[in-house]
């Protein structure tokens, strides 16, 4: 089977930053102990994260490589439809780090498909680090897909700070 083309060439997977993008990289504390970490992964992997943030998700129930998901951000029903494809998702899992912590992780990215504004990936995570503290990180690249978006570039980036706010009170909300 075919692949649909991304319209980045490096995953957020990766741990660099491709050049000629705006980065996108916050972290916030939403709780403490296994059950925080467990709800607040598992509404990344259900999109409940994006529904929270106030887009209109049509996906798979779970986030897995491969999946096509497509999201509307706008008013009411004036919806620009955003088409992404999860290039890389990771089940809730112990990790053991370079400095001997061990951390949960969980979470996934996804990368735009043509017709979205955007060029670029972005990825949800769920952290409990090894004090218990649940942390969501929101890792993101991105720049505008085509001449419009490019001249309409202050809008686009105001539109992807309200955004980023609205994840990070999705996901205090997903552990509240």
């Amino acid at each position: 089977m075919g692949r649909t083309r991304l319209n980045a060439e490096e995953p957020t997977g990766s741990g660099s930053w491709p050049v000629g993008f705006d980065h996108v990289d916050r972290q916030i504390r939403v709780g403490a102990g296994d059950a925080a970490f467990k709800a607040l992964a598992e509404g990344i992997m259900t999109w409940q994260i994006q529904r929270r943030a106030g887009l209109r998700v049509t996906a798979p129930p779970r986030a897995v490589v491969g999946a096509r998901v497509v999201s509307g951000f706008g008013v009411g029903d004036l919806r620009l439809p955003v088409p992404c494809e999860v290039v890389w998702a990771l089940e809730p899992t112990g990790v053991l780090r370079s400095d001997g912590t061990e951390v949960d992780l969980a979470g996934f990215g996804y990368g735009t498909l043509p017709g979205h504004p955007a060029l670029g990936e972005e990825a949800f995570l769920a952290m409990k680090a090894s004090d218990g503290g649940v942390y969501f990180r929101l890792l993101a690249f991105s720049r505008p897909s085509g001449l419009l978006f490019r001249l309409g570039s202050p809008v686009t980036k105001l539109t992807q700070r309200n955004v980023t706010r609205s994840y990070l009170h999705a996901a205090r909300s997903l552990v509240s």
